[in-house]
Protein backbone atom coordinates (compact mmCIF):
# COMPACT_ATOMS: atom_id res chain seq x y z
CA UNK A 1 0.00 0.00 0.00
CA UNK A 2 2.88 2.07 0.96
CA UNK A 3 4.17 1.38 -2.84
CA UNK A 4 0.92 2.65 -3.97
CA UNK A 5 0.99 5.59 -2.17
CA UNK A 6 4.28 6.71 -3.33
CA UNK A 7 3.56 6.22 -7.03
CA UNK A 8 0.08 8.55 -6.29
CA UNK A 9 2.02 11.29 -4.92
CA UNK A 10 4.84 10.96 -7.34
CA UNK A 11 2.52 10.71 -10.69
CA UNK A 12 0.84 13.49 -9.83
CA UNK A 13 2.93 16.49 -8.10
CA UNK A 14 6.43 15.51 -7.97
CA UNK A 15 7.40 14.07 -11.55
CA UNK A 16 3.96 16.00 -13.01
CA UNK A 17 3.95 14.89 -16.51
CA UNK A 18 4.51 18.27 -17.83
CA UNK A 19 6.30 20.59 -15.58
CA UNK A 20 8.96 17.83 -14.35
CA UNK A 21 9.11 15.37 -17.59
CA UNK A 22 7.72 18.10 -20.06
CA UNK A 23 5.32 15.84 -21.97
CA UNK A 24 2.54 16.61 -23.06
CA UNK A 25 3.52 20.78 -23.35
CA UNK A 26 0.99 21.04 -26.89
CA UNK A 27 -2.37 20.82 -25.20
CA UNK A 28 -1.47 22.01 -22.19
CA UNK A 29 0.01 25.60 -23.55
CA UNK A 30 -2.94 25.57 -26.55
CA UNK A 31 -6.22 24.52 -24.53
CA UNK A 32 -4.99 26.40 -21.25
CA UNK A 33 -7.01 29.53 -22.43
CA UNK A 34 -9.73 29.06 -20.57
CA UNK A 35 -10.91 27.05 -17.00
CA UNK A 36 -13.41 25.14 -18.26
CA UNK A 37 -12.19 23.89 -22.12
CA UNK A 38 -8.93 22.48 -19.85
CA UNK A 39 -10.98 20.78 -17.43
CA UNK A 40 -12.29 19.11 -20.40
CA UNK A 41 -9.19 18.49 -22.05
CA UNK A 42 -7.83 17.16 -18.59
CA UNK A 43 -10.96 14.83 -18.41
CA UNK A 44 -10.07 13.36 -21.37
CA UNK A 45 -6.15 12.72 -20.82
CA UNK A 46 -7.26 11.21 -17.78
CA UNK A 47 -9.71 8.80 -19.40
CA UNK A 48 -7.03 8.15 -22.59
CA UNK A 49 -4.75 7.45 -20.21
CA UNK A 50 -5.77 5.33 -17.39
CA UNK A 51 -7.48 3.03 -20.45
CA UNK A 52 -4.24 3.12 -21.91
CA UNK A 53 -2.37 1.95 -19.10
CA UNK A 54 -5.19 -0.66 -19.04
CA UNK A 55 -4.94 -1.88 -22.41
CA UNK A 56 -0.85 -1.78 -22.94
CA UNK A 57 0.02 -3.44 -19.99
CA UNK A 58 -1.54 -7.02 -21.11
CA UNK A 59 -0.71 -6.11 -24.90
CA UNK A 60 2.96 -6.08 -23.58
CA UNK A 61 2.96 -8.48 -20.88
CA UNK A 62 1.28 -11.09 -23.00
CA UNK A 63 1.96 -10.35 -26.55
CA UNK A 64 4.95 -8.42 -26.68
CA UNK A 65 7.36 -10.38 -24.04
CA UNK A 66 6.29 -13.66 -24.71
CA UNK A 67 7.00 -14.21 -28.43
CA UNK A 68 10.10 -11.87 -28.16
CA UNK A 69 8.19 -8.90 -30.25
CA UNK A 70 9.32 -6.34 -27.72
CA UNK A 71 10.58 -3.63 -30.74
CA UNK A 72 6.89 -2.77 -31.65
CA UNK A 73 5.79 -2.05 -28.34
CA UNK A 74 6.09 2.03 -29.31
CA UNK A 75 3.75 1.22 -32.57
CA UNK A 76 1.85 -1.38 -31.07
CA UNK A 77 1.13 1.76 -28.35
CA UNK A 78 0.46 4.33 -30.52
CA UNK A 79 -2.12 2.51 -32.48
CA UNK A 80 -4.21 1.50 -28.96
CA UNK A 81 -3.93 4.98 -28.14
CA UNK A 82 -5.14 5.86 -31.26
CA UNK A 83 -7.88 3.87 -31.38
CA UNK A 84 -9.00 5.51 -27.69
CA UNK A 85 -8.80 8.74 -28.60
CA UNK A 86 -11.07 8.15 -31.64
CA UNK A 87 -13.16 6.80 -29.29
CA UNK A 88 -13.39 9.67 -27.24
CA UNK A 89 -13.74 12.02 -29.94
CA UNK A 90 -16.71 10.10 -30.76
CA UNK A 91 -18.33 9.93 -27.47
CA UNK A 92 -17.68 13.89 -26.78
CA UNK A 93 -19.34 14.58 -30.14
CA UNK A 94 -22.69 12.89 -29.59
CA UNK A 95 -22.48 13.43 -25.68
CA UNK A 96 -21.31 16.75 -25.04
CA UNK A 97 -21.01 18.91 -28.31
CA UNK A 98 -20.03 22.13 -26.85
CA UNK A 99 -16.87 20.76 -25.33
CA UNK A 100 -16.37 18.88 -28.45
CA UNK A 101 -16.21 22.08 -30.28
CA UNK A 102 -14.27 24.24 -27.83
CA UNK A 103 -11.86 21.39 -27.27
CA UNK A 104 -11.39 21.81 -32.17
CA UNK A 105 -8.09 20.78 -32.93
CA UNK A 106 -7.11 19.82 -30.16
CA UNK A 107 -8.88 16.89 -29.17
CA UNK A 108 -7.30 14.81 -31.99
CA UNK A 109 -3.94 15.83 -30.91
CA UNK A 110 -3.96 13.63 -27.90
CA UNK A 111 -3.03 10.99 -30.30
CA UNK A 112 0.04 12.29 -30.41
CA UNK A 113 0.49 13.62 -27.29
CA UNK A 114 3.56 12.54 -25.83
CA UNK A 115 2.49 12.46 -22.23
CA UNK A 116 0.24 9.19 -23.31
CA UNK A 117 2.91 6.95 -24.89
CA UNK A 118 5.22 8.08 -22.01
CA UNK A 119 3.50 7.18 -19.21
CA UNK A 120 2.60 3.55 -20.91
CA UNK A 121 5.83 2.88 -21.97
CA UNK A 122 7.64 4.29 -18.38
CA UNK A 123 4.80 2.18 -16.64
CA UNK A 124 6.69 -1.19 -18.44
CA UNK A 125 9.92 0.68 -17.70
CA UNK A 126 9.84 0.87 -14.47
CA UNK A 127 7.96 -2.76 -14.06
CA UNK A 128 5.12 -2.07 -12.61
CA UNK A 129 2.41 -4.35 -11.94
CA UNK A 130 -1.03 -4.08 -13.32
CA UNK A 131 -2.25 -2.13 -10.45
CA UNK A 132 0.64 -0.41 -10.17
CA UNK A 133 0.16 0.45 -14.05
CA UNK A 134 -3.36 1.99 -13.63
CA UNK A 135 -2.36 3.75 -10.53
CA UNK A 136 -0.20 5.72 -12.15
CA UNK A 137 -1.80 6.15 -15.01
CA UNK A 138 -4.73 7.66 -13.44
CA UNK A 139 -2.75 10.11 -11.11
CA UNK A 140 -0.46 11.21 -13.98
CA UNK A 141 -3.44 11.95 -16.03
CA UNK A 142 -4.81 14.10 -12.85
CA UNK A 143 -1.64 15.58 -12.90
CA UNK A 144 -1.92 16.82 -15.98
CA UNK A 145 -5.38 18.10 -15.02
CA UNK A 146 -4.08 19.92 -12.25
CA UNK A 147 -1.27 21.69 -13.93
CA UNK A 148 -3.32 22.44 -16.80
CA UNK A 149 -6.31 24.09 -14.65
CA UNK A 150 -3.96 26.02 -12.81
CA UNK A 151 -2.37 27.65 -15.96
CA UNK A 152 -5.97 28.44 -17.25
CA UNK A 153 -6.93 30.28 -14.26
CA UNK A 154 -3.87 32.07 -14.22
CA UNK A 155 -4.19 32.62 -18.30
CA UNK A 156 -7.23 34.26 -17.47
CA UNK A 157 -6.34 36.84 -14.86
CA UNK A 158 -3.40 37.77 -16.62
CA UNK A 159 -5.85 39.00 -19.60
CA UNK A 160 -6.90 41.20 -16.91
CA UNK A 161 -3.43 42.74 -16.40
CA UNK A 162 -1.02 45.29 -17.65
CA UNK A 163 1.27 43.05 -19.60
CA UNK A 164 4.64 44.67 -20.96
CA UNK A 165 3.68 44.87 -25.32
CA UNK A 166 7.40 42.32 -25.48
CA UNK A 167 5.55 39.46 -22.98
CA UNK A 168 2.05 39.49 -24.32
CA UNK A 169 0.92 35.90 -25.98
CA UNK A 170 3.06 33.32 -25.67
CA UNK A 171 5.54 35.03 -23.74
CA UNK A 172 4.11 35.56 -20.98
CA UNK A 173 2.45 31.99 -21.05
CA UNK A 174 6.08 30.26 -21.23
CA UNK A 175 7.15 32.36 -18.69
CA UNK A 176 3.80 31.48 -16.46
CA UNK A 177 4.55 27.86 -17.22
CA UNK A 178 8.17 28.05 -16.20
CA UNK A 179 7.20 29.58 -13.12
CA UNK A 180 4.40 26.57 -12.66
CA UNK A 181 7.67 24.13 -13.10
CA UNK A 182 9.51 25.82 -10.33
CA UNK A 183 6.97 26.01 -7.52
CA UNK A 184 6.34 22.11 -8.57
CA UNK A 185 9.94 21.07 -7.73
CA UNK A 186 9.30 22.44 -3.67
CA UNK A 187 7.45 18.92 -4.36
CA UNK A 188 10.30 17.27 -4.53
CA UNK A 189 11.14 15.85 -0.74
CA UNK A 190 7.43 14.46 -0.82
CA UNK A 191 9.07 11.35 -1.68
Amino acid sequence: MGELFVIVISSMLVSNVVLSQFLGICPFLGVSKKVETAAGMGAAVIFVITIACAITYPIQKCILDPFGLGYLQTIAFILIIAALVQFVEMALKKFLPALYESLGVFLPLITTNCAVLGVAINNINNDYNFIQSLVCGFCTAVGFLIAIVILAGIRERIEFNDVPDSFKGTPIVLVTASLMAIAFCGFAGLV
